[in-house]
Formats: C-alpha cells, structure tokens, sequence
C-alpha cells in the first residue's frame, strides 16, 4: 500500500498514519499497538508512537506494508 504525503507535508507521525490508513480504530489502540513493538519502520521494531515518516520510509504492520511517498 502507498501513502502519499501532501506537498505541504514533510512527514506524518507513525501513530496518525495507521489512523490514516484505517489499521486502527483510535489513536489509543494505534499507541497500543505500536508500543507493544506490532509495528516495523525500515527493518527496525519502533515503539516511538510519534515517530516521524518520511518519504522513503517503510512501514510494515501485520501483513500490510505502507510506503510513504
């Protein structure tokens, strides 16, 4: 799946883009689910819930991969 950042927009807060891309109901289950090491950025476990993304930047959650473009 890909994520397109607006031109405007330099990067999107991990927990706002699985919100974005509708992988989590609420902001609560996404800081969860992130701190509880489900989520991936660029080959690394993240457990930063607002970790900034970029594009370039890999996001995988379950079986779903996000890149941010």
């Amino acid at each position: 799946m890909d994520f397109q950042l607006k031109a405007d927009q330099e990067f999107i807060e991990l927990n706002k883009l699985l919100k974005a891309v509708s992988m989590v109901g609420t902001g609560g289950e996404a800081k969860i689910r992130i701190k509880s090491g489900e989520v991936v950025v660029n080959d690394a476990v993240e457990v930063q819930v607002r970790k900034k993304l970029r594009r370039g930047d890999v996001v995988v959650f379950g079986e779903e991969v996000i890149e941010i473009h």
